[in-house]
């Protein structure tokens, strides 16, 4: 099994590529789509087939929606009550050009499937996932997928569809964020570039003739997530390459098996994918670190100026620090593809628990009061309630207390740990063993952390027009 797995990381490292930096971070109303498309940008790109996987509807949800919530028998909210139900194993097509590989390169694959579902058999099911006998979750709210987890425990109190496959957009900084915490010295100076200014999307004001602490870099790239501190501590880390090497060794260790980052920001890029079950596992690890802990609840910040331009002061980009109660962290992001995306972590009644919510929208419904809602569910639900999942540690964790900080064409299949590339390695044979190990170390760790998915609840594709929509 070992070998067999060594060497398909091995063909994915040798016949995929693709990692093109594009897309925007500036949120925008639901799309009306009546702006002239950017530069390059298909009008009505043609979809390709999806990639789906059956799940199981869950026990005790309610198979009709509510007012407010999608339509029954869309793709994106397939009833709980429905046995054809699938959950995606790969994103939906992109709707702009942010995904297309660079010429003469093709896009990843999906990443393959685990035998058996990461934290227990109903993280593989569809639709609502909730303890038995509870009540429905609140009716206003659109996410295609979310996690409702205890920080302390890591039991997974309710869910929707929590692997089902999506773009991260700026939450996959949570994963960048695990990379410099271990590899980076704070105090280290970086000199900022023009490359830096000219990042696309969000930017905190990292440019030429500026010097910036890791330190400061890092605040930027969570407090108001900036892409050009992405740009700059990825220069630290050796570069894009060794910096998407380095997550996705982390996202492997860690049994994070949706995910394959494709750039260090969050951007859309071809092969970009995690799930919310993951993004819960990368920032239950993160907020453990008191540097990380202490500027996801940082409101305000003091940034360098740089040349003749002033210093100015940043502000946190998550609102549920003042609009929720309780609210100790959390992220946003955005981009075209992956829609509104959100983690929030809030501490009430003795209970931390995190919330993530991916591909959702801003109307009818605001993202944060759907966020608001779900956390009063999730606190609303008795202690003693059966977890439906479960966060899995790394192998041999001993995890102390979370602190308390709320006062205040290629055949080859991509596995989760390999990097997606266009470029050559500049050292094959050691890039090919580290991230081979990096795929065995994933493999290995979902055989022994998840229990048995039932046989028959896989499919690779359905046929046109059954397509997620956004």
């Amino acid at each position: 099994m070992a070998i067999a797995t060594l060497g398909v990381a091995l063909g994915a490292v040798l016949g995929t590529s693709g990692s093109a930096l594009a897309a925007t971070e500036h949120p925008k109303p639901p799309p009306t789509r009546q702006e002239a498309p950017a530069p390059g940008r298909a009008e009505t790109p043609a979809r390709p087939e999806a990639h789906t996987r059956q799940g199981t509807p869950a026990a005790g949800s309610a198979g009709a929606p509510a007012a407010g919530s999608p339509a029954a028998g869309s793709a994106d909210a397939p009833a709980a009550d429905d046995a054809s139900c699938t959950v995606p194993v790969a994103p939906p097509a992109a709707i702009d050009a942010s995904e297309q590989p660079r010429a003469g390169t093709l896009a990843p694959p999906p990443l393959p499937v685990p035998a058996q579902p990461v934290g227990g058999p109903r993280m593989g099911d569809c639709g609502n996932v909730l303890p038995p006998g509870a009540p429905p979750p609140p009716s206003v709210q659109d996410s295609v997928s979310w996690v409702l987890a205890d920080l302390d425990t890591g039991a997974v109190l309710a869910a929707r569809s929590p692997h089902a496959r999506e773009r991260p957009a700026s939450l996959l900084k949570i994963l960048t964020s695990l990379v410099i915490m271990k590899r980076l010295d704070m105090d280290t100076v970086v000199a900022g570039t023009e490359a830096d200014a000219d990042a696309p999307g969000s930017r905190v004001g990292v440019g030429p003739g500026g010097q910036y602490t890791v330190r400061q870099l890092f605040t930027g790239l969570i407090l108001n997530s900036g892409n050009d501190a992405a740009n700059a501590l990825a220069r630290q880390l050796g570069g894009v390459p060794a910096t998407l090497r380095y997550m996705s060794e982390t996202a492997a260790s860690l049994g994070a098996l949706d995910t394959r980052p494709a750039s260090p920001s969050g951007l859309d890029a071809p092969g970009m994918s995690t799930s919310a079950y993951d993004l819960a596992l990368f920032y239950r690890q993160a907020i453990q670190q008191p540097l990380f802990a202490q500027i996801s609840k940082t409101r305000l910040y003091d940034w360098p100026g740089r040349g003749d331009l002033p210093g100015f002061k940043i502000s946190n980009d998550n609102h549920m620090l003042t609009e929720y109660p309780g609210t100790f962290g959390g992220k946003t992001g955005f981009t075209d593809d992956a829609r509104h995306t959100r983690i929030t972590a809030a501490q009430k009644h003795g209970r931390r628990l995190v919330l993530v919510q991916m591909r959702g929208e801003q109307h009818p419904v605001s993202m944060d009061a759907q966020a608001t809602r779900l956390l009063d569910y999730g606190f609303a639900l008795p202690s003693d309630s059966p977890p439906v999942g479960q966060l899995v540690d790394p192998a041999g964790t001993v995890r102390p207390p979370v602190a308390d900080d709320s006062a205040g064409g290629a055949d080859p299949t991509l596995v989760a740990g390999s990097v997606p590339t266009d470029r050559p390695a500049e050292n094959l044979p050691a890039s090919l063993a580290v991230i081979g190990g990096g795929a065995l170390l994933g493999a290995l760790l979902s055989m022994l952390v998840a229990r048995r998915r039932p046989p028959g609840r896989h499919s690779n594709a359905v046929p046109r027009g059954q397509l997620p929509d956004d």
